[in-house]
C-alpha cells in the first residue's frame, strides 16, 4: 500500500490508526524497505490496525525518525535493533499490546535516545529484566505493565535511568516492594496496583523529592516531602480524615486525592491551592468559606461526598475558576446568580443537590455566563419559567486545539501541571449523553452541554435556545414545560443528544429537527404532542420508546398510522443551504464534476502544487462538507489514497480522515505542512 509514498521526500508525519482492515495485512508488507528514502519522515503512528508480522528493521533505522507508535496490533516474533541503531534519533517507542517473543529490552537497549518508552502487555513468555536499562539513560517514562518482572531486577542493585520520571508497573505480579524504586531520586509517578505486594511501605519511599503521583496503596496518606508541588493519589484505598499536615506544604498547587475513602471534614487549610479535587470520597460538614482574595483557585470539584450547608461566598474571590463540580451533595442553597462574576466560569456541575428557586435573575435581566459549556443542575428542586431572552447573553468560549485534534479541558499548557509533556490532572465529568450515564476523563473543551432534567421548570422552552449553536446535548426531561418545541432548535447544527421527554409540550414535532444531521439520540415520549412523526433519517431512526406516552402522534417508527399523509412544503432556497445534498442532485452534477475536478487538479499540480492542497483540504473538506457526508460510504479508502497520491506527487501535505462524519475538527490539521493522515 505504502509504495507509492517512497515519492513524497517532503513527508514528515504518517498516521494510520484504528482502520481495522477487513482481511489481516502484514506490517512488512504495509512498509516497505523504500521508506528509508523518507529522510524528512519524523513521526510514525500505525496503532491499533490489527497488522501481524515482525517489525522491519528498516522503521528503526530512519534518519529522522523520533516517534514510533505501534500498539495494539498482532506484532508478533523477535524483535531485532541493527547494530547500525546507534545513530539512530528514536525517542519515543510505544509496542505495548503485541505478541513480542524473546528478551526485548535487550534490543532495545541500543536506542539509546529513548525519552518514553511503552512495552505494556507484550504476552512474552520470558520475564522483563531490568538490568538492560542502564544504557538508556535519557529514559524519562516507562510503561512495563502487565508483564512479568524478573524479581531480582527489582532490587536496589539494579541500576537504572536516573533521570526515570514515570514508571508503570501495575499488573505484574510484584510481592515485595520493589527497592529499585529508592534510586530514583528523580521519580515523579509511580504505579504499582493491582499487584500481591505485601507488607508495609517503607518510609524512605515517601521522602523521595519529586514524587506527585501515586497509584495504588491503602491506609492513612503519610507525610508528604515539604518541596512538593502537586500531589495525585486518585482511585487508591487511603482511610481517615485528610491529614492536616497538608496545610505546612506551602509550595503545593495540586491536590487529586479523588476516589478514596476519605472522611471527615474539608481542611480549610487548603485555600491556596490552584487545583483542589476531593470527589468521590465521604467527607461531611460543609464547604468551608476559605477563598481570599486574589485566589489562584481552576479547579473545585467535591462531587460525590455528603456535604451540606449553603455554596461559600467567598467562590467571588477565584475570577480564574473554569471548573466547579458540587454534584451529589446535601448543599441546600438558591440558584448562585452570582457566580455569573466569574469571567472564566466553563464548568459549572450543581446536579443532585437540594438546590432551590428560579433560574432566572430577579430585575437583573438574561443570565449571561460568557464562557460557560457544561451547565448540569438536574436533580434539583429549580422552580419557575425561563425568559424568552434566557440564553441571550451566553457566549461561546474560544477554543485551542490539541496534537491529537481534540480539546480537553485540564491545564496541558500551563507547566505548572505538567512534567514533560506528562499530564497530572485533566478535568473529569460524568456525562448523561444519548440516554447513557459515563464517566468521561478528558473533558472536552469543545463539548457543549445542557442538562436542566429533573426540576419543576414550567412554562414555554425559550426560543433563544436556538442561539447556542455550539450546543451538542441537551437535556430537558423531567420538568414541567408547556407549548411547543421550539423550532430554533433546527438552528443548533452540532445537536448530537436532544431529551424532552415526560414534560406537558403540545403541538407537532417540528421538521426542523430533521435538518440536524448529527442528531443521534431523540426523545419527545410522554408529552402531548400530535400528528405525523416527520420522515427523517435522524427522526424515524430513533426507537419507538421515544415517541411512546403522546396520544396524538402517529406514523413510523410508532404502530399508528396517520389518516392523511400531507406533502411537506417546499423549503426556501436559503434554508437548503448548509444542508446535505440531495441525491438526486449529486448524482446529475457527479460524473461531469468528477472529470472536471480531475482535470483541473491536474493543471493546478503541475503548476501550483500547494494550492490544489488547499483546494482539497479547505475546499473539499469544509466547503464542501455536506457533499463528503453525502458520499461517504460510497468513496472507498483506496479511492481517496490514489486520488490524493495521484495529484499531489509534488507536495508535502496529504489529509485523509475516512471518518468525516465525526472528525470535523480535524479538518483543520490540514493547514499543516507535511502531514499523511489515514485514521478511522
Amino acid at each position: 500500500m505504502l509504495e507509492s509514498l517512497v515519492r513524497f521526500h517532503f513527508l514528515t508525519l504518517l498516521l494510520l490508526c484504528y482502520v481495522s482492515p477487513s482481511s489481516l495485512l502484514r506490517i512488512d508488507d504495509l512498509v516497505p524497505g523504500q521508506v528509508q528514502n523518507l529522510t524528512n519522515l519524523y513521526d510514525i503512528e500505525l496503532a491499533y490496525n490489527l497488522f501481524i508480522g515482525t517489525i522491519p528493521s528498516s522503521l528503526l533505522t530512519m534518519p529522522s525518525l523520533e516517534y514510533l507508535d505501534l500498539r495494539g496490533n498482532n506484532l508478533a516474533g523477535s524483535f531485532e535493533v541493527p547494530n547500525s541503531s546507534n545513530s539512530s534519533r528514536l525517542q519515543v517507542l510505544f509496542l505495548g499490546d503485541n505478541h513480542f517473543e524473546g528478551k526485548i529490552l535487550e534490543p532495545i537497549s541500543k536506542l539509546t535516545n529513548l525519552i518514553r518508552l511503552d512495552l505494556s502487555s507484550l504476552n512474552t513468555s520470558y520475564p522483563i529484566d531490568l538490568t538492560f536499562l542502564p544504557s538508556l539513560k535519557s529514559l524519562f517514562s516507562l510503561d512495563l505493565s502487565g508483564n512479568s518482572i524478573s524479581p531480582a531486577s527489582l532490587s536496589s542493585n539494579t541500576s537504572i535511568s536516573l533521570s526515570m520520571g514515570f514508571l508503570l508497573l501495575s499488573h505484574c505480579n510484584i510481592t515485595e516492594f520493589p527497592s529499585i524504586l529508592k534510586t530514583l531520586q528523580d521519580l515523579q509517578h509511580i504505579d504499582l496496583s493491582n499487584n500481591g505486594i505485601k507488607g508495609k511501605v517503607p518510609a524512605w519511599f515517601w521522602e523521595l523529592p519529586r514524587l506527585s503521583s501515586v497509584d495504588f496503596f491503602k491506609g492513612a496518606l503519610p507525610n508528604l516531602p515539604l518541596s512538593i508541588v502537586s500531589f495525585s493519589a486518585w482511585g487508591n484505598s487511603f482511610t481517615g480524615n485528610i491529614p492536616l499536615s497538608l496545610c505546612s506544604r506551602n509550595s503545593l498547587m495540586v491536590l487529586d486525592i479523588s476516589d478514596n475513602s476519605f472522611t471527615g471534614s474539608v481542611p480549610s487549610c487548603l485555600s491556596n491551592l490552584t487545583l483542589l479535587v476531593l470527589r468521590k470520597n465521604s467527607l461531611k460538614g460543609s464547604l468551608p468559606d476559605m477563598f481570599n482574595t486574589g485566589s489562584s483557585l481552576r479547579t473545585l470539584d467535591v462531587g460525590y461526598n455528603q456535604l451540606h450547608g449553603t455554596l461559600p461566598r467567598s467562590l467571588l474571590n477565584c475570577s480564574s475558576l473554569k471548573f466547579l463540580n458540587i454534584e451529589n451533595n446535601k448543599i441546600e442553597d438558591a440558584f448562585p446568580f452570582w457566580l455569573k462574576a466569574l469571567p472564566n466560569l466553563q464548568v459549572l456541575i450543581l446536579r443532585s443537590n437540594k438546590l432551590y428557586g428560579p433560574l432566572s435573575p430577579p430585575d437583573q435581566g438574561p443570565l449571561a455566563f460568557p464562557q460557560l459549556h457544561i451547565f448540569l443542575i438536574s436533580d434539583n428542586n429549580f422552580t419557575g419559567r425561563l425568559l424568552g431572552n434566557y440564553f441571550v447573553n451566553w457566549k461561546a468560549s474560544s477554543l485551542q486545539v490539541s496534537e491529537d485534534g481534540s480539546i480537553y479541558m485540564g491545564y496541558e499548557e500551563d507547566t505548572s501541571f505538567s512534567i514533560n509533556g506528562y499530564y497530572i490532572y485533566q478535568d473529569v465529568i460524568d456525562l448523561r449523553y444519548k440516554g447513557l450515564v459515563m464517566e468521561q476523563a478528558k473533558v472536552l473543551s469543545s463539548y457543549a452541554t445542557i442538562d436542566f432534567s429533573g426540576n419543576k421548570l414550567e412554562g414555554e422552552i425559550p426560543e433563544s435556545i436556538g442561539l447556542l449553536k455550539a450546543l451538542i446535548a441537551l437535556n430537558l426531561s423531567n420538568n414541567a414545560f408547556t407549548g411547543h418545541i421550539p423550532l430554533s432548535l433546527g438552528n443548533i447544527t452540532q445537536l448530537a443528544s436532544l431529551d424532552l421527554s415526560r414534560n406537558h409540550l403540545s403541538g407537532t414535532i417540528p421538521n426542523e429537527l430533521k435538518a440536524l444531521t448529527f442528531l443521534a439520540f431523540l426523545n419527545v415520549s410522554h408529552n402531548q404532542l400530535t400528528g405525523e412523526i416527520p420522515r427523517g433519517t435522524q427522526i424515524t431512526g430513533q426507537s419507538k420508546s421515544s415517541f411512546q406516552g403522546n396520544a396524538g402522534l402517529c406514523g413510523f417508527p410508532l404502530q399508528e398510522s396517520c389518516a392523511s399523509t400531507s406533502v411537506p412544503p417546499l423549503q426556501d432556497v436559503n434554508q437548503e443551504e448548509g444542508e446535505v445534498l440531495s441525491w438526486k442532485a449529486m448524482a446529475i452534477g457527479y460524473a461531469p464534476g468528477l472529470l472536471f475536478g480531475l482535470a483541473l487538479g491536474q493543471v493546478i499540480a503541475s503548476y501550483k502544487p500547494k494550492w490544489l492542497l488547499k483546494l482539497c483540504c479547505f475546499g473539499f473538506l469544509t466547503s464542501y462538507w455536506n457533499l463528503c457526508r453525502a458520499i461517504y460510504g460510497l468513496v472507498t479508502k483506496q479511492f481517496l489514497v490514489f486520488f490524493f497520491m495521484f495529484f499531489c506527487n509534488k507536495v508535502s501535505v496529504i489529509c485523509i480522515s475516512y471518518n468525516l462524519y465525526t472528525n470535523q475538527k480535524q479538518q483543520k490539521g490540514c493547514q499543516y505542512i507535511s502531514v499523511l493522515k489515514i485514521c478511522h
